[in-house]
């Protein structure tokens, strides 16, 4: 008996885990997209997701759940547009630490304004009936977003990664990574790449909002600060630059998150994701999956 409920209480345990890893994944994209071509860092990219986790509050109180989800979607793609518009792209050809001093400036003016619009009290995230549906399999009861997030996290994947591998958009993607000066001069418009980059990464941090907050319940407007820490330590765990690197660095942290709280030192399981962060930069400094940077003489 005591065997049977420790195996069980292992799954239920790992399914908490590849749940929250896929939501982590899935925001740790935005961040090694705009990475991968602008070689800059969106620090503003986890108050993008806590955005959307409002854009739902608000949304699924005038339209029903199958509209709300896809005016999430959107509303975040176009914060985040209008966020590449208005703070990185005057910028395009200032020095990294300006651009980066930009990106900080957009995180805190998106934290007060949420702090603004929407209190500094948390707010309870609604509930999506098809999301928040419950299985139970003998001593395992799991939610219907707790076996979606880690699926839908490796489709999307899958298909983001077939888009920049087999698309003339992916072609032009990878070619504005390597030199931005060379793609525009082969006809390649590079502020319309970049703005489908943050289209993309803002997407994919909607829907990981959603599979995160749903089994969180509440947001407030601080709530984007550590998970986007988080997932930026993902994206450098695996790789920064590298999409299904950022995936398996969300799972790890995800997993290693949720295996430290159920041994019971939950007060450690923050400071662990920092901990991993330093001892893969100790071992591998690219990361899991990233390239070896190469010095020209």
């Amino acid at each position: 008996m005591g065997v049977n409920m420790s195996f069980s209480y292992f799954i239920q345990q790992l399914l908490n885990g590849l749940s929250l890893g896929g939501a982590y994944a899935l925001i740790a994209i935005g961040y090694t997209m705009v990475y991968g071509i602008l070689r800059m860092i969106n620090f503003a990219h986890g108050d993008e997701f806590m955005m959307a986790g409002y854009f739902m509050i608000y949304s699924i109180a005038v339209f029903p759940w199958f509209i709300a989800i896809p005016v999430v979607i959107l509303a975040t793609v176009v914060l985040g547009v209008l966020i590449e518009r208005v703070a990185y792209r005057p910028l395009r050809s200032a020095p990294r630490m300006s651009v980066m001093i930009s990106a900080i400036g957009v995180s805190y003016l998106l934290e007060n304004l949420a702090n603004y619009l929407f209190t500094a009290m948390p707010q309870s995230y609604p509930q999506i009936p098809i999301l928040k549906h419950v299985y139970t399999f003998g001593d395992i009861s799991v939610s219907r977003v707790t076996i979606l997030a880690p699926i839908l996290t490796i489709i999307l994947t899958i298909l983001l990664v077939m888009l920049v591998d087999k698309t003339k958009l992916g072609m032009a993607m990878r070619a504005c990574s390597k030199d931005q000066e060379t793609a525009r001069i082969m006809g390649i418009k590079v502020d319309h790449i970049i703005t489908m980059t943050f289209v993309i990464g803002c997407a994919l941090a909607a829907v990981g909002s959603i599979l995160y907050f749903t089994d969180r319940n509440t947001v407030q407007p601080y709530s984007g600060s550590l998970p986007g820490l988080k997932c930026f330590v993902a994206a450098v765990i695996g790789g920064i630059g590298n999409i299904p690197g950022a995936v398996i660095g969300g799972f790890i942290v995800g997993i290693c998150q949720i295996a430290i709280t159920a041994a019971g030192y939950s007060v450690f399981s923050d400071a662990f994701t920092f901990v991993l962060l330093f001892i893969i930069l100790l071992v591998r400094p690219s990361g899991l999956f990233g390239e070896k940077a190469v010095e020209k003489v």
